[in-house]
């Protein structure tokens, strides 16, 4: 048997007030899996820059490594 229930996002949120908090992990969990590829596209696209070239981000690494190796 299949029962669909209409609700806004008000009464929604009043629900998701009511749970315990083991029941609000797991809707968190639920909402980060289904929400990833979303979220990570939208990651990409603000880092995303034509403003450094692969050779400075590549002298920026080799700085990086060198103060490591210097400091040991």
């Amino acid at each position: 048997m299949v029962i669909s229930v209409a609700i806004d996002f008000s009464q929604l949120k009043t629900v998701v007030e009511q749970c315990n908090l083991d029941e609000k992990l797991e809707l968190l969990e639920l909402l980060e899996k289904e929400t990833f590829s979303i979220r990570f596209k939208k990651f990409l696209n603000q880092i995303k820059t034509d403003e450094l070239s692969l050779e400075e981000i590549t002298a920026e690494v080799e700085a990086v490594r060198q103060a490591r190796y210097h400091a040991q």
